[in-house]
C-alpha cells in the first residue's frame, strides 16, 4: 500500500500484505503471507515469520516467529494469528494444536515455570502435538529466533504477569 519502504538487503517472501507506511530497515527478513498494520516499523535485522501479524503503529525489535500477532511501541505477542491461520486454510486440527503448543510455551500459569527452552522440549516431547508439521514448523521458527545472530523474539506475557 502507500508510502512503505523497503530498505537494503531485504529479503521478502510472497503474499505479503504491507499496509499504509510499514517501514522496513534493512536486511529484514520477511517470510510469506506477512501482514501488517499501518504504519508498522521493523528494525534492522528482524526476521518476520510466515503467516504472522504485525498490529498497527507497533515497532517491532526482535524477531517474530511463524504464526504470531504482535502489537505495541515495543511489539510483544499477543498470540496466534488466528484469523490469518483460518483463512489460509489451516483446519481445526492444527488450529486447535497450535493454540495447545502456544499456551505450554508462553501462557504457563505455574509460577514456578521452567525456562524457555525447558517449555520448548516440552511441547517437543508431547505425543498429541510433535506429530502436527504446523507445530514443529512453529517450534522451529521460535528455536530460530535465538541462533546466531539473530535478535531473538519479541517479549511476551504469561499469565503470571511477568
Amino acid at each position: 500500500m502507500g508510502a512503505c519502504h523497503i530498505a537494503h538487503d531485504c529479503k521478502i517472501g510472497s503474499n505479503n500484505i504491507f499496509a499504509n507506511n510499514t517501514l522496513l530497515a534493512g536486511h529484514v527478513e520477511v517470510e510469506d503471507y506477512v501482514h501488517t498494520a499501518g504504519a508498522t516499523v521493523i528494525h534492522q535485522f528482524c526476521h518476520l515469520g510466515s503467516f504472522s501479524f504485525l498490529g498497527g503503529g507497533s515497532v517491532v525489535s526482535q524477531d517474530v516467529p511463524k504464526y504470531m500477532m504482535v502489537v505495541g511501541d515495543r511489539a510483544e505477542l499477543r498470540g496466534l494469528n488466528l484469523v490469518g491461520l483460518a483463512r489460509r486454510g489451516f483446519n481445526i486440527e492444527e488450529i486447535r494444536s497450535l493454540k495447545t503448543a502456544y499456551g505450554k510455551i508462553f501462557m504457563c500459569a505455574d509460577t514456578s515455570a521452567s525456562s524457555l527452552e525447558e517449555r520448548l522440549a516440552q511441547v517437543e516431547q508431547h505425543e498429541g502435538l510433535i506429530h502436527i508439521p504446523a507445530v514443529r514448523a512453529m517450534l522451529q521458527s521460535i528455536r530460530d529466533c535465538f541462533a546466531g545472530d539473530r535478535r531473538g523474539i519479541c517479549k511476551y506475557r504469561s499469565w503470571n504477569g511477568s
